[in-house]
């Protein structure tokens, strides 16, 4: 199992995400407010929510609209750029659609979202779909958990 990150949060994802290049390619112009957004986008390490992002980009330009940041987010889901997740309880929030496949561990005390990738889940889940006489296209795994107490 892999992991790595920062102390708000753990992060597989790789960085490097041309979000400029696909939003041009998709006929989108890149205004200020676009590319306050996506220079947030790049540096992030963590799985904010709109307003998250929201409030990071009004410390750079106190301009930008909280319509933006959900247009913005939308257009970038809709072109696979980033991941949205709705988990459970709380606003969706989004991650940079590069990196390894991996899954994720949610914290229901901090609300801290943890990655993981076990090798040993991923046998299984391909073995449940051989059993079934299927071919996997696509899955999402997330546990939902407290850290334990430590015993005296």
């Amino acid at each position: 199992m892999a992991a790595k990150g920062n102390k708000n949060d753990v992060s597989l994802q790789a960085e490097g995400r041309d979000y400029e290049t696909e939003l041009q390619s998709a006929g989108v112009r890149i205004t200020r407010p676009r590319q306050v957004i996506l220079t947030i986008l790049k540096e992030m390490n963590d799985h904010p929510d709109a307003m998250e992002i929201f409030k990071r980009a009004v410390r750079v330009d106190e301009s930008i609209s909280l319509a933006t940041v959900y247009r913005t987010m939308k257009l970038l889901e809709q072109l696979g750029a980033v991941h949205r997740h709705s988990f459970e309880g709380g606003p969706a929030r989004f991650e940079n659609a590069d990196g390894d496949h991996h899954d994720h561990l949610i914290d229901l005390d901090t609300g801290k979202v943890i990655e993981f990738h076990s090798e040993s889940i991923e046998r299984l889940q391909q073995q449940i779909a051989d059993e079934l006489g299927y071919d996997i296209e696509h899955h999402r795994l997330e546990l939902y958990g407290r850290k334990r107490k430590k015993k005296n």
